[in-house]
């Protein structure tokens, strides 16, 4: 076939394969819009623990048996977690964008104490615009993994993927980017813990989109009990250490992550003060194996300790400016992953590092 042959520039893919990538994508986002973007991304965690023990076992019996890897089962960790079925770019990113424009056409009353735009936990079902919607932006996070994994890019192309669909369904949909700081600045969450409510010019409370009449906090943190920098840093030690232990014993760059993902399942069932941990055990996973092979444990664990605290402090960065002032949901640890990943390739190219691991170099 001449579409199997014909190469699609930047991507790298053949017309066919480019043609199947998009309407699986398409597909990928609507589902996501359909469980919600949170249940998604809890799958995600799910089939990441599945792919990578299939890979961790298939290494072992190649060794073993003579099986190639690989030849047991299928990448699902590449294809099905982080691929258009579960990848975050495409199934959470998709049911985000959803959830936005559900708010905006006063579709969501669901009691959420924050603006409606932000519950990522609300399932659509089958409102047919509304998956319509999480598929156009499955495509979108598609196209901007594919793109930026492609250019070889310096980060990880699916939290970029995660983080600039955020930008473009709040500009689509006409929400702010940033939002008003109320309060001594974007940094201060004293508003939230003051209870302080926001109001309109003439007093009362704020309208929300679609006309609906609610009081909402001035300021509103992406985890009300994950947002002071003491408790976030402390966190991010002790997770980056589990991070960079798990990956040491393992092998794997991911299995961190995928449980750290799959956890949020009870956050998710609405326990109380479940931790969000997946941007601190990737960074701290990566920076730890890839000092970790055949170096000093000892110093791969310290290391992966202090990439866990950037990961959860950069994570606190990007809620505080992004997140708790606007109106939608902006994932804060896609921009950390975004934001800690460049930085394990800014250290490969200096040298510092013996390379990026799984995180693109430009060549």
């Amino acid at each position: 076939m001449v579409g199997s042959v014909l190469q699609v520039p930047i991507l790298g893919i053949s017309v066919v394969e480019f043609l199947v990538l998009l309407i699986a994508s398409f597909a990928g986002g609507a589902f996501g819009a359909a469980l919600g973007a949170l249940p998604a991304f809890i799958f995600t965690g799910f089939m990441v623990i599945a792919g990578e023990a299939i890979n961790i076992l298939t290494a072992q019996l190649g060794a073993v048996a003579g099986i190639p890897t690989g030849d047991v089962a299928p990448n699902v960790t590449g294809l099905v977690a982080f691929g258009p079925v579960f990848g975050p770019h495409i199934a959470f990113a998709g049911g985000a964008a959803a959830t936005a424009y559900a708010a905006k056409k006063g579709k969501m009353d669901t009691g959420f104490d924050y603006h409606e735009g932000k519950n990522i936990l609300y399932a659509f079902g089958t409102e047919p615009d509304i998956l319509l919607v999480g598929g156009v932006f499955g495509i979108l996070g598609m196209f901007i993994r594919q793109i930026s994994a492609g250019l070889l890019l310096p980060w990880d192309p699916i939290a970029m993927g995660v983080t600039l669909s955020a930008v473009a369904h709040r500009l689509a949909f006409g929400f702010p980017l940033v939002g008003e700081a109320r309060g001594d600045g974007l940094f201060d969450m004293s508003p939230f813990a003051r209870g302080d409510m926001r109001t309109s010019a003439t007093g009362g409370d704020v309208a929300a989109d679609g006309g609906v009449e609610e009081s909402r906090l001035a300021v509103e943190p992406w985890l009300p009990h994950q947002y002071k920098w003491s408790g976030v840093a402390l966190l991010g030690l002790a997770v980056g250490i589990l991070g960079a232990y798990i990956a040491l014993v393992t092998e794997s760059f991911f299995l961190g992550f995928g449980i750290s993902a799959a956890s949020l399942l009870f956050l998710n069932l609405g326990v109380e003060k479940i931790p969000v941990t997946h941007h601190i055990t990737l960074p701290s996973s990566t920076a730890a194996l890839i000092l970790g092979t055949g170096g000093d444990a000892l110093v791969a664990l310290l290391v992966g300790a202090i990439f866990g605290i950037y990961g959860a402090l950069a994570g606190e960065v990007h809620q505080r400016i992004f997140y708790a002032h606007s109106d939608t949901h902006w994932d804060p640890p896609a921009a950390s992953i975004v934001v800690t990943t460049f930085t394990i390739a800014v250290l490969a190219l200096l040298g510092i590092f013996p390379d990026s691991g799984w995180v693109p170099l430009p060549v």
